[in-house]
């Protein structure tokens, strides 16, 4: 990845819900709900390249297929139209804790071939609030969220055969998100809202094959702000049915920071200014809810996110770096555009009581041509089920979450870096996932 005339291919990434210690003083607000949100936050667990879509546990217990239901606070993350179906004031926050390990086994005839390596990280847990105000006679709903929609980290032991390729990575990306919904008639709701996002980048690396005898590494940390927005369209033409659909734009990030990188005794611990871009992905949500009685409420939906703009992307040294590294380290990742199909069915019983269960396939978003073992993405298939009681004043909700990704063999992937063609090292191998998950929810209404 560093040395000049190399192919410098690398995807290493992680979300890290964690306190940011930069220093931003024209978005100091900002910063500091940011900060009181992620305090003492663990890492987070990647799905569907590094969406977290998990914002709320009647969702998630649903299986995420939510877009056309939409009926409490978190609207604002799953379809901003349905917070029109929310009286007077309400808050929503939630906690998403999980357990999650992603596994690999080198190839057959590889140097350490039949060990079984595992993450060396392996909790989370996520928070997130939302609350909402509906005036009386007026067709207009106001909202506002704190989130995190993309998140994950991975950190692998340092004797996995792909130690050039990555060592460990992350992305921490927190959102915040007022939005206004305008409630057209009883059949039809628009939404919209602004998002203001904090997100940073931490990437790292070998450059040989071994740890010791002589450090050497390399990483890049740099953070900043960025504005997207979402849109939301929910429409129930009649008792039985409904429809909804959401959309969220791009958000472009130039990560302002630095590189860090030593190959002692040749480098010496360097540290320098740099800078890189990074496009996180547009996505669109449709939904189709089924509702033969009030007891029940049947609903689908496919969700769409354009993991294409992960292509490539540049590191950029504001002064030239020791000989041979290079200036500008391009960065090939070569994502792909993927789907989530999600299933759920709600149950609601008597005095205020419901029961929830859903299914998602997940697609992956990393091709083999240049995997990154720190974004370890595969297929997915989710398992949930969930239950709660909506009271006058006081609701809550608990969702369980188990996520299976089978086997999935990596080959012919190009090696990320000239250290790692050098060393022979590939991310080839065979990578499973696993996860355990529970989201806890609760409302209040003023």
């Amino acid at each position: 990845m560093l040395f000049r005339k190399a192919d410098p291919s690398c995807a290493v990434f992680r979300v890290i819900p964690g306190t940011s210690t930069n220093t931003i003083n024209r978005h100091g607000v900002a910063r500091f709900l940011v900060a009181a949100f992620l305090a003492d936050m663990p890492g987070s667990l990647f799905a569907n390249g590094l969406r977290v879509v998990s914002q709320d546990a009647l969702a998630t217990a649903r299986g995420e297929a939510f877009a056309a239901t939409a009926d409490n606070p978190s609207a604002i993350y799953y379809n901003p139209a349905g917070i029109t179906q929310v009286s007077g004031w309400q808050s929503r926050s939630g906690l998403y804790g999980v357990y999650f390990n992603s596994t690999f086994e080198p190839t057959s005839g590889a140097p350490n071939a039949g060990k079984t390596y595992d993450l060396e990280n392996n909790l989370a847990a996520i928070p997130q609030f939302f609350a909402t105000y509906s005036p009386e006679n007026s067709p207009l709903t106001y909202g506002f969220g704190i989130y995190s929609p993309y998140g994950g980290r991975v950190i692998w032991p340092q004797d996995t055969g792909f130690r050039t390729v990555a060592i460990e990575g992350s992305v921490t990306y927190v959102t915040l998100h007022p939005v206004i919904a305008w409630e057209l008639g009883p059949k039809l709701s628009l939404g919209a809202g602004v998002t203001v996002n904090y997100a940073k980048v931490d990437i790292e690396q070998g450059l040989l094959r071994k740890q010791n005898p002589f450090a050497n590494r390399f990483q890049f940390v740099g953070d900043g702000w960025m504005v997207g927005y979402n849109a939301g369209v929910l429409w129930r033409p009649i008792e039985t049915l409904s429809f909804g659909a959401a959309f969220r734009s791009t958000t472009a990030l130039k990560a302002d920071g630095h590189t860090e990188f030593q190959q002692q005794p040749i480098i010496p611990l360097t540290e320098l200014a740099a800078q890189s871009d990074y496009k996180f992905p547009l996505g669109v949500v449709l939904g189709v809810s089924y509702r033969p009685t009030p007891e029940w409420n049947f609903e689908f939906n496919a969700d769409y996110t354009d993991w294409t703009s992960f292509g490539t992307t540049t590191i950029h040294q504001e002064t030239p770096p020791p000989f041979p590294i290079q200036q500008d380290i391009t960065v090939k990742l070569g994502w792909q555009a993927s789907w989530l199909y999600e299933f759920g069915v709600t149950r609601y019983l008597k005095d205020g009581w419901q029961v929830s269960a859903g299914y998602v396939f997940s697609e992956n978003s990393v091709p083999d041509t240049y995997y990154s073992p720190v974004a370890a993405d595969l297929d997915r298939h989710v398992f949930s089920f969930g239950a709660g009681h909506a009271g006058p004043r006081f609701g809550w909700d608990v969702a369980y979450q188990f996520a299976y990704g089978p086997p999935r063999v990596v080959s012919g992937s190009t090696p990320s870096a000239q250290p790692a063609q050098f060393a022979g090292q590939t991310a080839d191998g065979t990578y499973e996932f696993i996860s355990h998950a529970l989201l806890i929810s609760g409302s209040i209404r003023f």
